[in-house]
């Protein structure tokens, strides 16, 4: 079993202001760099199993580790393996592939965990998801965002 989750910041967090900060502007037109880098911080949580994979303490920027699952997705279908890491530390997700299993390490711990490969691919889906839906649900205008339609159509 794999567990893939965000939260928004908790009122008061300076991580709620990447939120905030988004408001402003034209959020259709805003770019993959502001969108990866600047806005919506949350807490982001991936355990296997019962093996914590990356804590739900970590705080990343949602629209940079969509992105980085969305290209997981088409790596990991495609029969390949992938990683991702976050642009906030040096911590990078390993995902090898070991026949029908995927075997999920953190560069900075040394647990490891198998998860099935259609079972990731659907939760990473499942994540993109309700991701993009949060996202326009904060903000519609979203919605009209060629980097956000990136991992929208998943």
């Amino acid at each position: 079993m794999i567990h893939l989750s965000f939260s928004l910041p908790e009122p008061g967090s300076p991580w709620l202001k990447t939120w905030d900060s988004a408001k402003q502007g034209d959020p259709a037109a805003m770019t993959e760099m502001d969108l990866r880098y600047k806005h919506f911080g949350v807490n982001f949580e991936l355990a296997v199993g019962d093996v914590e994979i990356v804590s739900k303490k970590r705080f990343v920027t949602l629209v940079d580790l969509a992105l980085s699952l969305s290209g997981v997705v088409n790596r990991i279908s495609s029969g390949d393996d992938a990683a991702f890491g976050f642009t906030e530390s040096e911590e990078v997700i390993h995902l090898r592939r070991d026949g029908d299993l995927v075997v999920v390490s953190s560069s900075m711990r040394p647990a490891q965990a198998s998860v099935g490969r259609q079972e990731l691919v659907g939760e990473i889906v499942r994540f993109l998801r309700v991701a993009h839906s949060r996202l326009v649900a904060e903000i519609p205008e979203l919605s009209a965002n060629p980097v956000i339609r990136r991992f929208s159509s998943k």
